[in-house]
């Protein structure tokens, strides 16, 4: 009886861990725009503070949701991306480079790519153009940045 005393909150504390969760191309839906994730090379995740995970197709549905969803965003555990060039692959968002080019769709039509670092996001600017960000630049602006690169491409 007296090791079920310490069983029971362990138990607990190991369901209650908060951590990401491998996306299932092919499978999971977007949490915001409701489509079925289909491109290895984006991909994003929020983990709130409880666990409960929401997957999104491309960074700019996370961005759009947490703009959407100010309270949950602000409690997130865990801001993933998936980096353009490590496929199914979850990586700090707030940590990674984000490059805004013409030449690089993205699935929802923002031209937004994730990188792991400012200097692998550089080397696709010189082949591509574009502008790189940070995420603090681009989650505070990115309505204004997806107009800018809708008025180059038309």
């Amino acid at each position: 009886m007296h090791k079920l005393i310490y069983i029971i909150p362990i138990l607990l504390l190991i369901s209650c861990t908060v951590k990401e969760r491998p996306i299932e191309y092919g499978t999971d839906e977007c949490a915001y725009c409701k489509m079925i994730m289909m491109d290895h090379r984006y991909g994003s995740e929020l983990v709130t503070d409880k666990g409960k995970i929401y997957p999104f197709d491309a960074a700019e549905c996370l961005i759009d949701y947490m703009h959407a969803n100010e309270d949950l965003a602000a409690s997130a555990s865990l801001v993933l991306i998936t980096p353009y060039t490590h496929p199914n692959t979850l990586f700090n968002a707030k940590e990674a480079s984000y490059l805004v080019s013409g030449q690089m769709p993205s699935p929802m039509g923002a031209y937004l790519t994730a990188f792991m670092d400012t200097g692998t996001a550089a080397e696709f600017k010189s082949d591509k153009g574009g502008t790189i960000y940070t995420w603090d630049e681009i989650f505070a602006d990115m309505k204004a940045i997806r107009l800018k690169v809708i008025k180059e491409n038309e």
